[in-house]
């Protein structure tokens, strides 16, 4: 049977939604393929920047071990040194002691004591000596000392500032680690978003091919035939109502404090409210804690409602198409006008902002 005009011209337009929306998805496909293609180059650099930044560290590490080696050995030998000197320190004091009393009589003492004055040149020479070797023994041990607080010191120095750097190596590594993470978990978000895309896109293209199948069967249709499905048109539905976001997902109504699983729009009384998609009306009436409510059926669990209407201009079981009036903004339960409006997809509310049009 050949189908009347105006459900020619019902299939057509939807046939061209169809294919103006599958030109949207092929172009948001393209645009996810080149962000892709940049993320990866990004990452590619990042995991380069990684690798540099885990060599760095992997020096730090080894320079921070060869300064502790040795500071150990100056600290080793510091305190093989400190023992030495406490063997000898008493007999160092006592000599020191002496040499302080006697000062340099008791080495004129020791040449006088001499009774055979044929070795009195040896004996002067031999004092000299002596009195040479507590110099020398003293300032050796000083300088020594000295010297091996300095290279402590310095050794100290050294490793206070390689700790430094591993600590910055590490940190750098780290934080190249994270850019890295979170660009791989962005390829993998729109790798997610592609498949996403690929999936609406064959729903879309399904349908599509029914809708020209109708058309070319002297346009006869069905219901299934005409109904285009809500999920390829997530961030391309038209909103119900112009108006502002009173309310959004998630809020606590004003009246019972229980969260909203849907938003208020404000609205002059009285102001058309219009499908956002294609449908059959699932229910038209009074619900309560809803008002006067429209609920549109958009198959696969998929649902708009439509609540706090002034009136309700469809019926039960009615197709509705694309921004046709459903009722018009009413009273609402927090106060001025608006409407209230609920999105479901598989059965579960979900954000409309997300659905609806950017503006």
């Amino acid at each position: 049977m050949v189908c009347a005009q105006p459900d020619r011209a019902r299939t057509e337009g939807l046939a061209r939604r169809a294919g103006d929306r599958l030109v949207a998805l092929q172009r948001e496909a393209d645009r996810l393929a080149s962000d892709e293609r940049s993320v990866l180059n990004d990452l590619r650099k990042l995991e380069v920047e990684r690798q540099i930044k885990a060599e760095q560290l992997k020096q730090a590490d080894a320079q921070v071990a060869a300064v502790d080696r040795d500071l150990g050995a100056a600290t080793a030998k510091m305190n093989a040194l400190e023992a030495t000197e406490a063997a000898e320190r008493p007999e160092l004091r006592a000599r020191l002691t002496e040499m302080y009393k006697l000062g340099r009589a008791r080495y004129a003492r020791l040449l006088l004591s001499t009774p055979d004055l044929r070795r009195v040149g040896q004996v002067s020479r031999t004092v000299a000596a002596l009195a040479k070797m507590d110099r020398d023994r003293i300032a050796e041990h000083q300088k020594t000392l000295d010297d091996l607080k300095a290279t402590r010191a310095t050794l100290e120095t050294r490793r206070r500032e390689a700790a430094s750097l591993r600590d910055a190596a590490q940190k750098a590594q780290a934080a190249a680690a994270r850019a890295a993470q979170a660009q791989s978990e962005l390829v993998r978000d729109i790798d997610r978003r592609r498949d996403l895309n690929a999936q609406l896109a064959g729903e879309l293209q399904a349908v599509q091919r029914k809708l020209q199948a109708a058309l070319r069967d002297s346009g006869s249709t069905t219901e299934t035939a005409l109904a285009l499905p809500i999920k390829p048109f997530r961030g391309d539905l038209g909103w119900p109502v112009r108006g502002e976001v009173r309310r959004a997902l998630g809020r606590a109504t004003s009246t019972s404090g229980i969260l909203s699983n849907g938003i208020e729009l404000t609205a002059p009384d009285g102001a058309p409210i219009d499908a956002v998609h294609d449908g059959v009306v699932a229910f038209a009436g009074t619900f309560a804690g809803f008002g006067n409510l429209v609920i549109l059926d958009h198959g696969s669990q998929s649902f708009s409602l439509y609540g706090d209407l002034l009136d309700v201009a469809v019926t039960k079981g009615a197709h509705v198409d694309r921004g046709q009036p459903v009722g018009s903004a009413g009273p609402l339960p927090s106060g001025g006008t608006g409407l209230y409006f609920e999105l479901r997809v598989d059965g579960r509310p979900v954000d409309p902002l997300q659905w609806l049009r950017k503006r």
